[in-house]
């Protein structure tokens, strides 16, 4: 057995989080899919909410099995099961302000894949975000928030070049961004991209209409 593989078959079993035989791995097309259909319902206000019932509960309490991972903003406004209209077990959500992803969140998703079987990764920026506001107009601020605001910063930068709602085109460059820094992180990511078993899009939540939006793959080349 290669090394790799012995590696993730000790965190699954030691994982208290994954039902093997329960449900099967949803390929990334239809995980967008079921995504988009669940944004779609909430949108229109017939939401199903899905897999909240104690049946569920039951089962996901012996495990788990999402089919999305969601690299979302930690603003309040934004609750991922909700806009998606998804239940318990079915999303595997990482959130930071800003949606910045350091070791902690690149640990957290390659585990969501590896282990948990994930095969769709979609970074969740939204309009008016705070954080890409704060990157745009406010130099200095406080304590370890610099942390956050310095990693938006270049995708604020990259918006002033431009003409449009500047500081709504850097939330989507943001995104953007982060989605290329991901498919970029050696080695699990990367891999799993190049190979297709990993799908990672960017899309940005508008938080007037409750629509997601998906960002096209080239849109930072459109831009030049």
């Amino acid at each position: 057995m290669k090394k790799s593989q012995l590696i993730i078959k000790i965190l699954t079993l030691l994982s208290v989080g994954y039902l093997e035989a329960q449900v099967p791995i949803v390929q990334p097309d239809i995980a967008i899919k079921k995504l988009e259909n669940g944004n779609d319902r909430f949108v229109r206000g017939t939401s199903i909410h899905p897999n909240q019932d104690l049946t569920r509960l039951k089962q996901v309490s012996e495990g788990q099995n999402p089919f999305a991972i969601i690299v979302g903003c930690s603003d309040s406004r934004v609750p991922n099961e909700i806009i998606f209209d998804q239940g318990l077990g079915d999303l595997f959500i990482v959130r930071t302000a800003g949606q910045v992803s350091s070791y902690a969140s690149w640990g957290s998703i390659e585990f969501a894949h590896l282990v948990l079987g994930a095969k769709l990764i979609v970074v969740l920026g939204h309009t008016k975000c705070g954080a890409v506001t704060a990157a745009y107009k406010i130099p200095d601020v406080p304590g370890h928030i610099v942390t956050l605001i310095n990693s938006i910063k270049p995708a604020a930068e990259e918006a002033k070049k431009h003409g449009g709602n500047q500081i709504e085109n850097a939330v989507k460059i943001n995104v953007a961004m982060q989605v290329e820094q991901l498919k970029n992180l050696e080695p699990v990511l990367t891999k799993a991209v190049k190979s297709n078993d990993l799908k990672i899009v960017g899309a940005v939540y508008d938080l007037e209409t409750g629509k997601v939006e998906y960002i096209p793959e080239n849109f930072l080349s459109t831009l030049k």
